[in-house]
């Protein structure tokens, strides 16, 4: 796969998995491990890059005596996975025409 198209796959990915509710990093791999998996290095890259884009937010707690970093969505984020959604019709429309001939053979 491509790599930018994995990178904006992943870093919707990671918006998708905050979108409902705050969370850190260790859930953020755990919910997402379902649909892709991340090391702790790949996730706290896109972190990173998501915060520096104004697409989430994140405060520190204590958390059983540690400090824990927890990520929030803004709307930016929100927005960044509505266009995904339709620029995804867009793909699945290549993708469509790209398989046609294997389905009518």
């Amino acid at each position: 796969m491509d790599n930018q198209l994995k990178r904006g796959l992943l870093d919707v990915c990671v918006l998708a998995a905050i979108k409902n509710e705050e969370s850190y990093g260790y859930k953020i791999i755990k919910d997402l491990k379902p649909c892709v998996e991340l090391s702790e290095s790949t996730l706290y890259t896109i972190l990173k890059r998501l915060e520096n884009a104004g697409m989430l937010t994140v405060r520190t707690a204590e958390h059983s005596g540690r400090l824990r970093k927890y990520y929030r969505i803004t709307k930016a984020g929100l927005g960044r996975i509505e266009d995904f959604k339709d620029e995804w019709k867009a793909v699945m429309t290549i993708y469509s025409f790209v398989t046609k001939e294997d389905i009518d053979e």
